[in-house]
Order: C-alpha cells, then sequence, then structure tokens
C-alpha cells in the first residue's frame, strides 16, 4: 500500500493484556491510522486465578531470558494460554457485539509482557500471532515492539500516535484547550504522552502505575487490586518510604525511557499495615509521575488518566495533589480509560498495514521514525 492519496477507514480490533495481567481488553475502531478514529464497542475477559497465576509463574521463567524466541519453563503453557484466551475473547466479543466478522480488516495483538530490556535491545511479548490468525481466520499485526527495540528505540510507549489523534480532534472540538496537554495511561506501568501545540509529541514511561499495589493486594488480601482505591484511602502515606523509591535513578534520566514492571522493590515498604502500604505505594506512584514534570520543555495544563488508576478515587486525588493542576479521566472527553490501550493496538495495526511508523524520536528514543509489527495473513 501507498499513503500518496487518503485512505478509506477500515474496521480494526486490538486486544490487549497489560502489566496487570487481569485479562483481555477487546476495542474496535474505524480509522486510516491517521486522523480518522470512530470509536466503537468493547470488552473485557478477566483471567482465571490459575491463568494469573501461570502469568506469574512466566514473568519468573523469563528474567533470564536472553533470546527473545525462548520459551524456558511455563512460558509455552503461558504463551498457548494466551493465544487461547484471545481467541476466545474476540469470539465472545464479536456475538456479543454484532460485529461482522467479515468487515473485520485486521486484529491488533500485543500479547503478554513477560521481559522488558530495551538497553539490551530485548524485549518479549509472548502470543503466537499466526495461531491466532488462523484460529479466527483474520489477519493479525503482531510483535509490535521489536522492530523499535531493534533499532535501539525503547520499544515503549507504543500509544502516543494514537493518543496525539484523539487529543487533536479533542482541541478541534473545543473538549480541550489548545495547551500543553498530558495523557496518562496507569495499568501495571505508568506511561504518559506529552503534546504541546506546534511541537511534536514526547512519551515515557513514568513509573509503576498499579503493579506494586496490585501486588501487595494480591499478597495480603488474596485479591490483586486496590478497588476503588479503599484501602489506600484507610491508610497513612509514609513519606521516607516514598522518597527510598523516588531516588531510584530512572527517575533521573530525561525522557524518552522505559522499565521492566518489576524494576522496583516492593519491600522497601516493610512491616507496614496493609492500609498504610497502599497508602504509600499509590503516593509513591503519584509522585513518580509528578517527578517527571521538571523533565519537561513545557508543564502540562491538564493530565487525562486512562488505564486502572483512572478508577481509582485516591490515586486521582493524590496525582491532583502532586501535580498542583486539572486532572480529569479519560471518560470526561468521550475516550475510553478502560479500552485506551486496546483500541490503540488496532489504530497501531491500521498504520502497520499502511506502513506508517509506529514510533518516533520523540517516543521512545529511536533515532528516525520507525515502521514495527509483524503481518500474519489467515490461511
Amino acid at each position: 500500500m501507498t499513503t500518496d492519496s487518503p485512505a478509506a477507514p477500515v474496521l480494526a480490533l486490538g486486544l490487549m493484556s497489560g502489566t496487570s495481567m487481569d485479562g483481555v481488553d477487546v476495542a474496535a475502531i474505524e480509522t486510516d491510522g491517521e486522523a480518522r478514529v470512530v470509536r466503537g464497542a468493547s470488552s473485557f475477559s478477566p483471567y482465571s486465578a490459575e491463568e494469573r497465576a501461570l502469568l506469574r509463574r512466566a514473568l519468573d521463567d523469563a528474567v533470564g531470558l536472553e533470546d527473545r524466541s525462548g520459551r524456558p519453563g511455563a512460558l509455552a503453557e503461558a504463551e498457548a494460554m494466551i493465544t487461547r484466551a484471545h481467541a476466545e475473547a474476540v469470539e465472545a466479543f464479536l456475538a456479543v457485539s454484532g460485529t461482522d466478522r467479515a468487515r473485520v480488516a485486521v486484529v491488533g495483538f500485543h500479547g503478554q509482557t513477560v521481559l522488558h530490556r530495551p538497553e539490551k535491545r530485548l524485549t518479549v511479548q509472548i502470543g503466537d500471532g499466526p495461531g491466532l490468525a488462523r484460529r479466527l481466520g483474520l489477519t493479525v499485526v503482531y510483535d509490535l515492539r521489536a522492530a523499535d527495540v531493534a533499532a535501539g528505540g525503547q520499544g515503549a510507549p507504543l500509544v502516543p500516535v494514537y493518543h496525539r489523534a484523539l487529543a487533536e480532534a479533542a482541541v478541534r472540538s473545543g473538549l480541550l484547550p489548545a495547551a500543553p496537554l498530558a495523557v496518562l495511561n496507569l495499568g501495571g506501568v505508568g506511561n504518559v504522552t506529552l503534546l504541546a501545540p506546534g511541537a511534536d509529541p514526547v512519551a515515557c514511561d513514568t513509573g509503576p502505575g498499579n503493579a506494586l499495589l496490585d501486588d501487595l493486594m494480591l499478597e495480603r488480601t488474596g485479591i490483586g487490586i486496590d478497588r476503588d482505591g479503599a484501602t489506600a484511602a484507610r491508610g497513612t502515606v509514609h513519606e521516607p518510604f516514598v522518597a527510598r523509591f523516588i531516588a531510584h535513578p530512572f527517575f533521573e534520566e530525561k525522557p524518552p525511557k522505559s522499565l521492566d514492571r518489576n524494576a522496583f522493590d516492593r519491600s522497601i515498604i516493610g512491616d507496614l499495615s496493609t492500609e498504610d502500604a497502599a497508602a504509600t505505594l499509590t503516593a509513591f506512584t503519584a509522585a513518580s509521575v509528578a517527578r517527571l514534570v521538571p523533565h519537561l520543555a513545557a508543564r502540562p495544563e491538564v493530565w487525562v488518566v486512562c488505564g486502572g488508576g483512572a478508577r481509582n478515587p485516591t490515586m486521582m486525588r493524590m496525582l491532583a495533589e502532586r501535580l498542583g493542576t486539572t486532572v480529569i479521566d479519560a471518560d470526561s472527553l468521550g475516550w475510553s480509560a478502560d479500552a485506551m490501550e486496546a483500541e490503540a493496538f488496532a489504530y497501531l495495526a491500521v498504520r502497520t498495514l499502511r506502513g506508517l511508523p509506529l514510533s518516533f524520536p520523540g517516543t521512545t528514543g529511536v533515532r528516525v521514525p520507525t515502521k514495527g509489527g509483524v503481518i500474519a495473513r489467515a490461511e
């Protein structure tokens, strides 16, 4: 395909299983992979307790990987499960939403990140793209991070180009001011896209997102989430522990930058009560976002939050306090706090089909705008 003339929008599905490892998001959009985006239906299919336990074993077994094609220990079983779970999630979405399978041009399949070491030019997302294409009878774009990392980029975040399309539309419609804006995604790992009028996007990971908090809640309560931030709301923030977390050298680095889900040691909080530990880890996430601001050329006037963190009122309050500016959730703009990343991978899949770049110097640190993704056609 060429991009010499405007492309007609197509229907794409995006699939996302994030570092929170709670389940599979499916989202549909109609897009040309550039300015035109019409959001459609979305759904969520949770993993079972056994599936989440398998993914945690796979994370442990991935730590020593040097070859991104290796599948030692639980990784092979986890890859088969990820592929099956995503296929089932798509089938359920098509049935419930009434989406015509014949209209679906492409499926963007992120897979499950089990290791991210861009400094070693290594990133691993498990999931069988060709197998998913065969099972669904649809074209699948997968392995979307590898080309950027191979070219010297951070491989993350990849969502900024989609954030830019949404933000530009919101500014045109008057929903957002034509002023510096940040779109903050708080999944397992936090990442942000910084958009300023007349400037190229800047993006990076911000810190732990919900990963440390989710792990704490799973260990202490058996449920891997602080639902509605209720536990943290009952606790007291221990600022000396927040300061110890923020002393990590990652926070001295300027964007673009990225990190692995397990980059921080939760044992810093010691034997704090569950409530105080949850409050302290929530505060750390908020502080990690605020710590980025001094590195920015322009201070964002509005922060739009998506991902699981947008559903946590305690997190949202702490963000507003530490950022000292307007913090809103993505739903208030007619976006989707929950389906944002799945929508983004649908958008990226269309860009892959059209031969458009997925990552840029200001978003991943790659030297030049870089294409990515591998196309698997249905047999």
